[in-house]
């Protein structure tokens, strides 16, 4: 398999995998680096210092400048526009240009704009027209100007399902996610002329000896929480006031789940992604620990926690 170079492209670059397709008036500078099995569209621009890929699609109208690095098997959307240079001025260049990356899998829609300097995480998607002025966690869907996270995405789907109990159907009881070893609990909900009472007792209803507690408040509604896994810890999540989104995910499966009133209750054990956002103004989030805080026990980079799960699934 070789490369193919559209007759009316200008390819300066020998650095290009095999079996990628340069379509018409694609101009790749000299230094630019190109992955195998990618397709390059009419009129895509790539300077030196940029780094593509394997299997990567470029669609027409798109520039890449010195600083970008695209991983595998992402999607640039028509006319994206990326930039390298937060205060640019005519005629005169910084010593090092901003880097941006986009990780594996990420998807940028068309005609968004990319300010310098940001990370697009794995899997991540970009909503066309989108202005991303701050990094993308990993499975975010972001949209609007500035861009704001709206929902996740879940490995092989295209957006995680949001789990929600009845409001009026309070029978305790735990049901189960999909999401390996998570746990959705409905509480005892006991309300009279005196007002209302939740509780979970050591294994009735609360699967884990608590060791620690933590509250989140005061939580701007656009912002997100958490993003991380642990290694050996449970956590069990109430939302005593107020309500949040938490997004868990095992590298295979995820699911959104919404803690709206205090007899709802979420055990994440250890090795499971877990983020928290849409949080409402007046939240108070109750998280249970099963042990002391330890900086070690946490794995806060969404590519490491999937090494770390291929490595005990092998």
């Amino acid at each position: 398999m070789t490369v193919f170079k559209h007759k009316q492209a200008l390819v300066e670059s020998d650095d290009i995998g095999e079996g990628t397709r340069i379509w018409a008036f694609a101009h790749i500078l000299p230094g630019a680096r190109i992955g195998s099995g990618c397709n390059i569209c009419d009129n895509v621009f790539i300077e030196n210092d940029v780094c593509v890929g394997n299997n990567v699609t470029i669609k027409s109208g798109v520039q890449l400048w010195d600083g970008v690095t695209i991983e595998d098997d992402v999607f640039i959307g028509p006319n994206a526009t990326f930039t390298n240079d937060l205060f640019p001025r005519s005629q005169q260049y910084p010593e090092h240009f901003a880097r941006t990356l986009i990780k594996r899998g990420a998807s940028i829609g068309a005609n968004a704009t990319l300010l310098a300097g940001i990370t697009v995480g794995m899997n991540a998607m970009v909503g066309a027209g989108s202005v991303v002025t701050k990094s993308v966690p990993p499975n975010a869907v972001v949209s609007g100007n500035p861009a704001r996270i709206a929902g996740y995405v879940s490995p092989g789907e295209s957006q995680v399902k949001i789990e929600k109990s009845e409001s009026e159907d309070r029978k305790a009881g735990k049901q189960p996610l999909g999401v390996e070893g998570v746990g959705f609990y409905q509480l005892p909900f006991i309300s009279d002329l005196r007002g209302s009472l939740s509780f979970a007792e050591l294994d009735q209803y609360l699967p884990f000896k608590v060791q620690r507690y933590f509250l989140v408040f005061d939580v701007p509604s656009q912002e997100i929480r958490g993003e991380h896994a642990h290694r050996a810890l449970h956590q069990f999540l109430i939302c005593v006031k107020g309500s949040c989104s938490v997004v868990v995910d095992d590298g295979k499966n995820a699911q959104e789940v919404e803690l709206s009133s205090p007899d709802k209750g979420l055990h994440i054990p250890p090795m499971v992604w877990g983020v928290q956002y849409k949080y409402t103004r007046d939240a108070v989030l109750l998280v249970l620990a099963s042990d002391k805080y330890d900086e070690n026990d946490y794995i806060r980079e969404y590519g490491q926690f999937i090494a770390e799960l291929n490595k005990q699934h092998t």
